[in-house]
């Protein structure tokens, strides 16, 4: 859990970015939502991170408050106050972010400009892996297939 998320970015296509613009409308963000099997868009201006805009927000801002999808725009409906974190975030820190603060994703952020995006999911994943490689580690260890080989001149 000491890996970077920069590690996970690495494994992401386009490092799990996914950006719309504010003026665009939540049809068209949820169309893209649906095609890419994504729960969240970062909505840029530039570079600029404007916000994020995720199913939570479809379901509580456009369909409870009865607003037309076609005709919202993101930037009336998206999260403005965003928890943003930097590649060198251990996935540990950013597990007690998401815990914490209770959100899903988390827009990874160089200075000022936006570089990639990560979900609890990627994180859960990391972790797993991580303990994958422990426990085989550990079998090797217990049944002696850890280290150098035995044997040869002493």
């Amino acid at each position: 859990m000491e890996q970077p998320v920069s590690t996970i970015l690495r494994n992401k296509a386009n490092n799990g970015l996914h950006t719309l613009t504010p003026e665009m409308t939540v049809s068209e963000a949820v169309h893209r939502m649906n095609g890419e099997n994504i729960g969240a868009v970062a909505v840029v201006s530039g570079e600029r991170l404007a916000g994020v805009f995720t199913e939570r927000d479809v379901l509580r801002r456009v369909i409870d408050t009865h607003l037309d999808p076609d005709t919202t725009r993101l930037k009336d409906v998206m999260t403005t106050e965003v928890i943003v974190i930097s590649p060198s975030t251990t996935v540990g820190e950013a597990m007690v972010l998401v815990d914490t603060q209770n959100c899903r994703h988390l827009p990874v952020c160089e200075g000022d400009r936006l570089i990639g995006m990560v979900s609890m999911r990627d994180l859960i994943g990391a972790v797993v892996d991580t303990q994958k490689h422990r426990i085989e580690e550990l079998t090797d260890y217990i049944y002696g297939n850890y280290g150098p080989p035995s044997g040869g001149a002493a």
